[in-house]
């Protein structure tokens, strides 16, 4: 398995994590990891939703009130 691709969306609003997250599967090789770091709250909700309706697996892991960390794995 390679290095997850780190995405940095620590204080950036919604829609800014999934947006990012779209643009890096764009680029990203097939069976891709991704390490999605964000402080929207609202960012599960999106990333979620969005990994479901693409059959992405998706896990978050709250670390504080306002640090979410999702692994994504395409």
């Amino acid at each position: 398995m390679t290095e997850p691709i780190y995405i940095d969306v620590m204080g950036k609003p919604c829609p800014m994590p999934l947006l990012m997250l779209k643009r890096e599967l764009k680029k990203a090789a097939p069976h891709q990891v991704f390490l999605l770091k964000s402080s929207d709250p609202h960012s599960e909700i999106d990333l979620f939703r969005y990994c479901q309706i693409h059959e992405i697996k998706c896990q978050l892991t709250k670390i504080s009130e306002f640090e979410f960390h999702y692994l994504i794995e395409s």
